[in-house]
């Protein structure tokens, strides 16, 4: 499962990692159905998520890998309390896998603290043909398809099927594993309108990786003065397009350029020489001691900052951008001071510049479906993930940019991604990339970016298809009740007597 995800993108090992689940876990006692998928959490969570390890330490690291390792715990109890329904119809295991695993999704998606979708399996899709699903149902459905070829392999695999009689079985189940794999090639993805705009992503770079880049906001900021006025330069010398829009990333002003002058200076300078709108991410500070607000804020050449299209996180990130139950967890780590109050937007990030109307995101929001389809239903022509990936390393941001690509193909937007450090890239309504930049190095990119045209089947339904696979999910579970009951009589009956030991 784990080198199916970005930075490896072996993605056709995500349906054989269900599948090797799916068998360790059938026929075992419910405790040990929940150790095994806890074990197989384990194993996939804690090196995907290393790169939480690299500024916040290695206990925080292994708290978050053994929180999201538990709902493979759930999922492998829930795989051995099915054990009969799959002994009694085995034809059942790809609708069962593929239910399962998205009803688990469901639920880490949620909770605790609002959830954490990293890790879910269409995130690994990105190169394959699955990942045009995603404009049919969004990232449940192409969860779906891979759990469900998974569970065909396992059907495929279990060793009566191997019995001469089982072979026409056998090669059912193996056409459903090629057809859930391969056939969504077929699906045609939504063709994008023919209009184009042409955007410039921003990528200033910062003098140091890890934590304490808040400490160097002055120079994170200049950073991307100097790169956009350098921009204007290649304009004005014939060298470059010029752009109708410009994008920097996510705390590309930690210096709140609302209330300190200087850094409005150099912004207003920076919007000035390219002469058109940027679109930055900046930190607000309140009134309030410690309170803060990440924002992406529309300015404007002439006029300054657009306070009408403002955008603030609808989402902060629990324990890195706003501390529950900071005492218990200021026991866990010493840098939990460091975590200010981050206060949420309660808006979708739908910002109106005069060339196009652009669906803002910012940083995991993108993991997260409702928060970027609401920038669709509101208007969206594109979508922008506003990043910051200097506290984190190139697989975090390559892990997203995968997420970056399934949101392009589920809403037929085109999008892009935007960091301060990389990577940074613009994505096609197919899910192809263009113009990747590479990772701790400063860069400046134009593309001519294809806007709007019709909305996908997955931005009409929203959370419909998901809702509908969880409560199958449920029926399932209960419709094996039975099952269960008969095979614990039938196992009590075959119990020798006190007399007959």
């Amino acid at each position: 499962m784990l080198v199916s995800f970005p930075p490896y993108g072996l993605w056709w090992l995500a349906p054989v990692a269900v599948a090797v689940l799916a068998a360790a876990t059938h026929r075992r006692r419910l405790r040990g159905g929940a150790g095994v998928g806890l074990i197989a959490g384990l194993a996939f969570f804690v090196p995907l998520l290393e790169w939480t390890n690299v500024t916040g330490g290695w206990l925080p690291w292994i708290l978050l890998s053994a929180a999201q390792a538990a709902f493979l715990g759930l999922l492998g109890l829930a795989g051995a309390w099915l054990s009969p329904l799959h002994d009694r119809w085995r034809a059942l295991w790809p609708l069962t896998a593929g239910l399962l695993w998205v009803a688990q999704e469901a639920l880490r998606d949620r909770a605790p603290f609002g959830g954490f979708p990293w890790g879910r399996l269409a995130f690994s899709q990105g190169d394959a043909p699955a990942l045009r699903l995603a404009v049919l149902g969004g990232a449940p459905l192409v969860t779906f398809a891979v759990g469900a070829a998974g569970g065909a392999l396992v059907a495929l695999a279990w060793r009566r099927w191997r019995r001469p009689r089982g072979w026409p079985a056998a090669a059912g189940f193996a056409m459903t594993a090629a057809a859930l794999i391969a056939g969504p090639a077929l699906v045609a993805v939504a063709q994008p309108a023919a209009a184009t705009r042409t955007v410039a992503i921003v990528q200033g770079n910062v003098p140091r990786l890890g934590l304490d880049f808040n400490a160097q906001r002055a120079a994170v900021l200049l950073n991307h003065v100097r790169a956009t006025e350098q921009l204007a330069a290649d304009v004005r010398a014939g060298r470059a397009k010029q752009p109708e829009l410009v994008i920097w990333p996510e705390n590309a002003s930690d210096i709140d350029p609302l209330r300190n002058p200087d850094a409005a200076q150099q912004i207003a300078a920076a919007a000035t020489a390219i002469g058109v709108p940027i679109l930055l991410g900046a930190v607000l500070r309140s009134d309030i001691p410690g309170e803060i607000r990440n924002a992406g804020i529309l300015w404007q050449p002439v006029t300054g900052p657009d306070l009408e299209q403002l955008y603030i996180k609808r989402h902060p990130v629990p324990f890195a951008e706003y501390m529950p139950l900071r005492p218990i967890a200021r026991v866990v780590s010493d840098k939990v001071d460091l975590v200010k109050n981050m206060v949420a937007g309660d808006t979708p990030g739908v910002v109106r510049t005069p060339a196009v109307t652009v669906g803002d995101v910012i940083c995991f929001e993108v993991a997260y479906d409702a928060i970027v389809r609401d920038t669709v239903t509101g208007g969206a022509q594109i979508l922008a993930v506003q990043t910051n990936n200097a506290t984190f390393n190139e697989a975090e941001a390559r892990q997203q940019l995968a997420m970056v690509r399934l949101r392009a193909v589920e809403h037929g937007r085109e999008a892009l991604m935007v960091s301060t450090v990389g990577v940074s890239a613009f994505v096609g309504t197919a899910g192809q990339v263009h113009s990747s930049t590479g990772f701790n190095v400063p860069g400046v990119v134009l593309h001519d970016m294809r806007v709007d045209g019709p909305r996908t089947l997955a931005t009409r339904l929203g959370h419909w298809p998901e809702l509908a696979a969880v409560a199958l999910a449920v029926l399932v579970l209960v419709a094996a009740t039975p099952m269960r009951r008969r095979r614990r009589a039938a196992g009590a009956a075959a119990e020798p007597t006190t007399e007959e030991r």
